[in-house]
């Protein structure tokens, strides 16, 4: 255990439902309601995905990535709409602008989860309780949104943390508690063991975090490689990784994991026309043109692929990023095996000058 002087507090802070909770917060009147944002389900018949739901919703068995003709089966009832990204975009500015006023360091990892480094704004881990309480009163006041915080020594004990009382959680793991925290979770609460791992673990009569810590690194090693050495010590509660305040935009991506894996690839382009819209929203709202499209696929079985193409000349049109990740696809597509999760990443970034993005908005190039 680290000294008590060098013991830091993390905090993972997630938006609850983010998508949906953002069309509920504009329109009270589909709060505590089964609400679905995708496409339109046209009374069953609708060809399009979900992209989330509200936890109202989920109780009736909708999930991401599922068909909306299937959702629609599932819960008729419920109000579908559109996804709204400005209003996302807008909304994940002003909470990251709170959560700005709080901590020492700040790192966005995705449109609607953060890393807070907030060791210097409290006494000790007794005295974070009311730290957290004011960020998640604050965000509820001016944005009508609920998050969940989990509290660490670790960004990685913080994010398990965070996932642990959905929704509207606060879940603060001390110091002197990681161990009785984690031991009895599924290996699969750490981020990146997926089933082909979880599966190999189990054939080494390991299930809980609890087991792969007090299990020999050297085997874990042996079997996973350098990956076994960072499930090691994830298990047993040690991530030095820092907060990372500000880095250089190489890359936007975003992607989806399907709670089924699926082999009905006409849902896979439905998936991967919601991501690059998504891309193609940031690129827009942080003046950056692309030059290079890539795609990720992961099967079933965890072996995870990608693909990627270079433009002759950067430019920032959804419609350009849609269309060569279809193309991408159609690759993987002949391999027939089903899906996990795929994801869209554009690289070889440039920003906009102010007269190309006066330029761009007039021509209509989004």
């Amino acid at each position: 255990m680290v000294s008590s002087a060098l013991v830091r507090i993390i905090l993972h802070v997630d938006i609850d439902a983010f998508y949906a909770s953002a069309e509920q917060s504009v329109n009270p009147s589909l709060r505590n309601k089964p609400l679905i944002v995708g496409a339109d389900p046209k009374e069953g018949k609708g060809r399009g995905v979900v992209l989330t739901a509200s936890y109202e919703a989920r109780k009736y068995g909708v999930h991401s990535g599922q068909p909306i003709s299937q959702a629609y089966r599932l819960c008729p009832n419920a109000t579908y709409v559109r996804p709204n990204w400005q209003l996302y975009e807008q909304l994940s500015s002003k909470v990251i602008t709170i959560l700005k006023v709080f901590a020492d360091k700040l790192e966005q990892v995705s449109i609607d989860e953060a890393f807070l480094d907030v060791t210097s704004k409290v006494t000790d881990y007794n005295d974070v309780a009311n730290l957290v309480r004011a960020v998640k009163n604050t965000i509820k006041r001016e944005t009508g949104l609920t998050c969940s915080i989990g509290v660490a020594p670790n960004k990685s004990v913080a994010k398990i943390a965070s996932d642990f009382n959905k929704p509207d959680g606060l879940t603060i793991v001390k110091p002197n508690q990681l161990t009785s925290f984690l031991a009895p979770l599924p290996v699969s609460k750490i981020s990146g063991i997926g089933p082909k791992s979880q599966k190999l673990l189990e054939g080494l009569g390991i299930r809980t975090i609890g087991e792969l810590a007090s299990h020999s690194m050297e085997e874990i090693v042996k079997h996973f490689g350098k990956n076994g050495f960072w499930m090691w010590n994830i298990a047993n509660g040690i991530d030095k990784s820092e907060v990372v305040e500000y880095y250089e935009r190489k890359s936007i991506s975003a992607e989806r994991t399907f709670e089924e894996d699926i082999d009905d690839y006409g849902i896979v382009y439905k998936i991967l026309e919601l991501l690059s819209d998504e891309v193609a929203n940031v690129l827009k709202n942080e003046s950056y043109l692309f030059k290079t499209v890539g795609i990720k696929v992961r099967f079933a079985d965890f072996d995870t692929a990608t693909k990627a193409r270079t433009l002759k000349d950067h430019t920032n049109s959804k419609q350009v990023l849609i269309t060569r990740c279809r193309e991408l696809f159609k690759d993987f597509e002949k391999d027939g095996r089903r899906i996990r999760l795929v994801g869209v990443r554009v690289s070889n970034l440039k920003k906009v000058s102010p007269v190309q993005k006066d330029l761009l908005a007039w021509i209509g190039n989004d």
